[in-house]
């Protein structure tokens, strides 16, 4: 495979992670883009704008978060949006917006035909038919839903941030049957049928959860792959690729991952700075350059760097979400 989709968002404006924390997610357009890496070319094949009424009124985050497709569909999430699209030529066909989104960072589709959707800024995960017919609400933390903090009334859309955030989830994923999410500040993934069922990562924050045969690979923001056995739940490898690249730069946030046999693609995205810095606590003394947002193909075996491309250099993304096979 050399053609990806990559979702992902322009800032208004690049600044450094010595930047100051005021107003920081500083995303104004949504992208979509195709790159083949083979020939080292990208192309914007969508860009989007989200409308007002489902966004918040000062300086709103507006970006491509994780997609997926789903045969001749294809799903992607912005901040408060479920956007369907026929695919591969990209007209709407489907859109969902309920008032309890809120950094949406995640949507699949389920076998019943409904959408399962990572409503991080509320801890939950929804089910949610194509109509916008609420199906079942989950908390990824075991609690209620709405857990005392949150109000069933209110139009999250609305708030730019409803930071700290308890578990933060990020991807969901299945093992069989069962919806799992992946729980960024709880470092780990759980199911959300049997939330006694759980994969501890350790490590770093964790992103993605992506299952391969009888394994699901994780990326954490670090820099890392953790590799779990869908049967024993348990971390069976952690694959360190800045061992691998050996280089005096940083390799930038860690997010995206598409598997390929015993290769991998990973996005990283350029560090942005954080009103929570201990969200980048890991980056390491004395790094001389940063490479930028770029997608990276790594042969997880031999530990291994196969190649490289530079998402920045011919495409407005400043950030990588989703690498998904076009």
């Amino acid at each position: 495979m050399t053609r990806f989709l990559i979702t992902g968002g322009e800032q208004r404006g690049k600044r450094s992670l010595a930047a100051g924390n005021k107003r920081w997610y500083r995303y104004g357009k949504a992208h979509l883009v195709e790159v083949d890496t083979a020939v080292k070319t990208a192309s914007t094949r969508l860009s989007y704008t989200s409308p007002s009424g489902v966004t918040a009124a000062e300086d709103p985050a507006i970006l491509f978060k994780q997609g997926y497709i789903d045969g001749d569909r294809l799903l992607l999430t912005t901040q408060t949006e479920v956007l369907v699209l026929s695919y591969p030529n990209l007209e709407r066909i489907g859109y969902v917006s309920l008032p309890s989104f809120n950094d949406v960072h995640h949507v699949r589709p389920t076998p019943d035909g409904t959408l399962l959707v990572v409503n991080t800024g509320l801890d939950q995960l929804i089910e949610v038919g194509l109509d916008g017919e609420l199906v079942r609400r989950w908390s990824v933390t075991g609690s209620d839903p709405w857990n005392g903090r949150f109000d069933p009334d209110e139009d999250y859309r609305l708030h730019a941030s409803t930071k700290p955030y308890e578990a933060h989830p990020n991807h969901v994923f299945h093992i069989g049957d069962e919806p799992w999410v992946t729980r960024f500040e709880k470092r780990d993934a759980v199911s959300m049928v049997d939330p006694g069922r759980r994969i501890d990562i350790g490590a770093e924050r964790v992103h993605d959860g992506t299952v391969a045969g009888d394994h699901v690979y994780f990326t954490t923001v670090d820099g890392r792959v953790a590799v779990a056995c869908t049967d024993t739940l348990e971390v069976v490898e952690m694959i360190d690729l800045n061992t691998i690249d050996g280089n005096d730069a940083i390799l930038g946030w860690c997010r995206g991952i598409h598997i390929e046999g015993d290769q991998a693609w990973i996005g990283f995205s350029r560090l942005r700075p954080t009103a929570f810095r201990e969200n980048v606590s890991w980056v390491r003394e004395g790094f001389k350059r940063s490479l930028g947002t770029h997608i990276a193909k790594y042969d997880l075996v031999n530990r291994r760097l196969l190649d490289r491309f530079d998402i920045e250099g011919q495409t407005p993304l400043n950030a990588v979400f989703s690498i998904l096979p076009a």
